[in-house]
């Protein structure tokens, strides 16, 4: 199993000044990163992805480290004027940002569910025909790249794991799987391991990370909490400091062979460089306990 981390997890860094987005490669492979992965690209002034990724490419070749995977955003209800064939060809030119990169797996969402204005049948049920086709149409184009394409467990609307499972057979098609974040399933209060045990048949990618959980019935803690479906408080954490099951869910992981890319995403309120060391200290551990 290779580590890697998302560029994600150093953006604190980069909005400080500390560290600049295209210094993001060399700083993975400094840390001990096996691979990284780049998400939400921070642009400078001037740049569009198509004409940063080239020298992102060449920022991490130069530093010799690999780049699995590509995650940016898509709304396939609402994205595009709300016409999901407009969302696909956007997403088309995402994907060669991907094949630039170099990146041989490209995640996008699915939706973050109705706008309040929506009219008519709002269920999860009633979207799945139009995420099916948008997802199939991306995934059959970046067949033709050689690019696997993924949905993550995100956004609220389409993060349950029995949501993401009707949306993997939906489509069904065997260049479309799942980017498995273990901790986002505690975003809509689902228990990380019985989730991850249901999305791993499935699993392309997965993302390692953590999350401080307080209930809803007590005080809002303020700066830095945000709250799940169900009204309770989290706050990112730095990996093996939360209460995310991470080793549980790493020996999921291991009976059920997957042997891809773990990559960390960071978004704990520590200072970022420092959060992301331990963590990638703690998983290594992790991982050579879980059984």
């Amino acid at each position: 199993m290779k580590i890697g981390v998302s560029s994600y997890s150093f953006g604190q860094a980069v909005r400080a000044g500390t560290l600049k987005f295209i210094e993001i490669p060399a700083k993975a492979k400094e840390m001990g990163f096996d691979v990284m992965e780049f998400s939400s690209l921070m642009l400078p002034e001037g740049e569009t992805p198509l004409t940063f990724a080239p020298k992102l490419r060449a920022a991490a070749d130069k530093a010799g480290i690999a780049v699995v995977n590509y995650t940016i955003g898509a709304d396939f209800l609402n994205g595009s004027g709300g016409d999901w064939q407009k969302e696909v060809d956007r997403l088309k030119t995402e994907v060669n940002v991907a094949r630039i990169l170099g990146a041989p797996g490209m995640r996008h969402d699915a939706t973050r569910g109705y706008l309040p204005a929506h009219k008519g049948a709002r269920g999860f049920d009633d979207a799945l025909p139009t995420l099916i086709k948008g997802c199939r149409a991306v995934t059959e184009f970046a067949a033709g790249l050689g690019i696997r394409t993924m949905v993550e467990n995100h956004g609220y609307f389409c993060q349950d794991s029995i949501r993401v499972e009707k949306l993997m057979n939906g489509v069904n098609h065997p260049n479309f799987g799942w980017l498995v974040d273990m901790g986002n399933f505690v975003c809509v209060d689902e228990d990380p391991c019985m989730a991850l045990g249901r999305a791993m048949p499935y699993a392309f990618h997965v993302h390692a990370k953590d999350f401080h959980l307080k209930s809803g019935s007590t005080v809002n803690p303020g700066t830095g909490w945000f709250p799940s479906r169900a009204g309770n408080y989290l706050r990112g954490s730095i990996i093996g400091h939360g209460d995310v099951p991470i080793l549980q869910c790493l020996g999921i992981m291991k009976r059920a062979g997957y042997d891809g890319v773990l990559s960390i995403e960071f978004e704990g309120m520590e200072e970022a460089i420092g959060g992301i060391a331990t963590g990638l200290a703690n998983l290594r551990r992790f991982v050579a306990m879980a059984d």
